[in-house]
């Protein structure tokens, strides 16, 4: 697997357990990843902990413009009726289709589609797939 998959999967775990505990809300980015324990955090590889907190601070950082272009691509669907960890996994890929223009459009998609296969409900992924194909067609 490679380092920047991991630091997405932080990433995605960080921000489900802030936005589960109604702490996402602060945009306080934690100093330690909540989902991981002390000895898995000293396993974490610098590159992919350094990833995954740059994920998880641009994302907090950008959370109200993120949400607004999700609630405008999700029209049957209001942000706070997705699942936590769809939600998340649209709000981490909205943030690297806005804000990070190294990285291309089709593999912030294809990753996000690999995160929700792994983490979310069997079909979900299509969801996630058609909301965030359309903003990149649409080049946000």
């Amino acid at each position: 697997m490679s380092k920047r998959h991991e630091g997405r999967e932080l990433a995605l775990t960080t921000l489900y357990a802030l936005d589960f505990n109604g702490e996402i809300e602060t945009g306080i980015v934690p100093d330690s990843f909540p989902t991981v324990n002390a000895d898995e955090q000293d396993q974490i590889e610098p590159e992919t902990a350094l990833f995954a907190r740059y994920l998880i601070a641009g994302t907090l950082e950008n959370l109200s413009t993120i949400d607004e272009m999700i609630s405008r691509y999700s029209i049957n669907r209001p942000i706070e009726r997705i699942d936590i960890i769809d939600r998340n996994i649209l709000r981490l890929s909205v943030f690297s289709l806005l804000f990070d223009k190294k990285i291309h459009s089709r593999v912030v998609i294809t990753e996000a589609v690999k995160l929700s296969q792994e983490y979310s409900r069997e079909v979900n992924y299509k969801f996630i797939n058609g909301i965030l194909d359309s903003m990149e067609k649409h080049r946000l």
